[in-house]
């Protein structure tokens, strides 16, 4: 168990330092790293401020899945199972989240132009 907790804590802290350029903007439009969609690796104007949604929102997930390691670690009882299937539900659930709240964000800024 103590691996597991490790490997949410440590990819949800990945995650965290993974969004950090991208909040701060100083990621230029690319092929591999940022939310790339068509329309923001063709426009700068929307590259920027489409990436700092979509890192705040990675950010949100990275620190809600270290969180949620290091809460349901020290449960009395918890099977390594139910930990694991746990902590993988707040990785999934919170990427389908930031997702759509990043596509949300993007048609937002699209409409504003």
């Amino acid at each position: 168990m103590t691996t597991l907790l490790l490997l949410y804590l440590t990819s949800g802290l990945l995650l965290a330092l993974l969004s950090l350029p991208l909040i701060a903007g100083i990621i230029p439009p690319n092929p591999i790293y940022g939310f790339r969609t068509r329309a923001t690796l063709s426009d700068p104007k929307l590259w920027y401020p489409a990436n700092r949604c979509a890192g705040r929102w990675l950010l949100a997930n990275g620190l809600s899945v270290a969180l949620a390691a290091l809460l349901l670690y020290p449960i009395p009882g918890l099977s390594i199972d139910a930990y694991a299937l746990a902590c993988l539900v707040v990785v999934v659930v919170g990427l389908a989240l930031a997702l759509w709240r990043s596509f949300r964000c993007l048609r937002l800024l699209q409409e504003d132009t």
